[in-house]
């Protein structure tokens, strides 16, 4: 385990990033000291370093009877944005997509721990990290309201950094599981925040010019307290994984977990499975929020689909955990960039 001091950034003197899983997050990236260089060996281009990086901020927020999902990506090429509410009940899923191509107007957060990530359309998305607490605002048709995702009192996100490709790097940082407080309206209408719980992602670097992944998170109270859960196979997989738990604020890494689906029927269970035979869970889709692009030298295969997971998780304590249709979602995706 690697400690980093409060004033670190990812990238070391010598132009590297620092690899591994770290105490506490990275609070400045230091693009401008990273040493990209082709596989060549050569210097990159100014416009290589531009372009190449692409940067993800993520926030969900699950209730019993609702899920949000809401999202900012910036690829240099363009920005897109997303924005659902899934109706458990009704089995309905109200979404709005913005793009910008170029990413003109759109704004990203230059820290995990701070910055503002922001678009504006049709709904208006600001993303704030704060230290360990995140903070969102929404303005528009669907939905509005100001919210704090808060850690609490001893934070233990996922902060990690892996090597990508021959020449690239991909810093991640998530935490699953938030208390949320604020206030959050759906057309008009006040949501219950008092149960829900949340979850958010910071992923960005350098990474491969074709990326997949698949990936599963759950944010949910269950009778053993607050549960959140990050599994995914994909971009994160160079020396170690992010694959983590969290129980009531303490988080517990994970091993490499294998997630099986059938991309032609969709509806159709995944299958989360471990080596160590730690995970073994099943994801039931509902809804789905999906998006193809296809442009030839751009393309993207996007999935994300709420539901529910079923299964056991085996603890550190060597108890099991037992998962009885749980909310969450997984998501498949197909990048070329």
């Amino acid at each position: 385990m690697l400690t980093l001091l409060p004033d670190n950034k990812l990238i070391d003197s010598s132009g590297l990033p620092k690899l591994g899983h770290f105490d506490t997050p990275v609070t400045e990236l230091g693009l401008a000291d990273f040493a990209y260089r082709t596989v060549m060996d050569k210097p990159t281009s100014a416009l290589a370093r531009y372009f190449h990086y692409k940067q993800f901020q993520f926030i969900s927020i699950c209730h019993s009877d609702w899920q949000i999902g809401i999202a900012i990506a910036d690829i240099r090429y363009a920005a897109n944005a997303f924005c659902y509410f899934h109706d458990r009940n009704q089995q309905q899923l109200d979404q709005i997509s913005l793009l910008r191509p170029l990413s003109v107007g759109v704004q990203m957060s230059h820290s995990p721990t701070a910055g503002t990530a922001s678009i504006k359309g049709k709904q208006q998305i600001c993303i704030t990290p704060a230290g360990y607490d995140w903070q969102l605002k929404l303005k528009g048709e669907r939905l509005n309201g100001e919210l704090t995702l808060q850690a609490g009192p001893a934070p233990q996100p996922l902060a990690l950094c892996t090597a990508t490709g021959y020449n690239g790097w991909t810093y991640t940082q998530k935490h699953n599981a938030l208390k949320v407080t604020g206030s959050l309206q759906y057309r008009g209408k006040p949501l219950d925040l008092s149960r829900a719980l949340a979850g958010y992602d910071f992923s960005a670097g350098y990474m491969r010019r074709e990326t997949t992944w698949r990936w599963g998170s759950i944010s949910a109270l269950l009778p053993e307290g607050a549960f959140g859960l990050n599994l995914a196979c994909g971009v994160n997989e160079t020396g170690t994984t992010e694959n983590c738990l969290w129980l009531n604020g303490e988080k517990q890494l994970l091993g490499s977990v294998n997630i099986a689906l059938n991309r032609q029927h969709g509806t159709q269970p995944w299958q989360f499975g471990s080596a160590d035979n730690r995970i073994n869970l099943q994801f039931f889709p509902q809804q789905c929020r999906q998006e193809r692009l296809n442009l030839g030298l751009l393309a993207s295969n996007f999935r994300q689909y709420c539901g529910e997971f079923s299964g056991e998780i085996l603890l550190n304590s060597g108890k099991k955990l037992k998962l009885d249709q749980i909310p969450g979602l997984a998501e498949d995706h197909f990048a070329r960039w």
